[in-house]
């Protein structure tokens, strides 16, 4: 799968069926479903869910917890838009 064959499932009802759980939040976040999103990733303790919660509460506004999650990955809240942020992560996960 593709970053464009990936965003093209979005216009779909459901996720692709054989995608991880990482990806399967990011297509729930790209649905507006933020919750669903969480949800998936909250309790998972590894660095990749780490790093989509810290997008997720970026997103939401929360930048303190954001910035906890960015630290747990090593990472800094970047400069760049959610969308922008979204696509590298998701790059990422393909």
């Amino acid at each position: 799968m593709t970053t464009a064959t990936f965003k093209h499932s979005i216009t779909g009802n459901e996720p692709p069926q054989d995608i991880s759980v990482y990806l399967q939040a990011l297509w729930y976040d790209a649905k507006n479903n933020w919750q669903k999103a969480h949800a998936l990733i909250q309790d998972l303790e590894d660095k990749d869910a780490a790093w989509i919660h810290a997008y997720l509460y970026r997103q939401e506004g929360d930048n303190r917890n954001a910035d906890y999650w960015y630290r747990r990955v090593g990472k800094s809240r970047p400069a760049v838009d959610f969308l922008n942020e979204w696509e590298q992560i998701v790059t990422a996960f393909l």
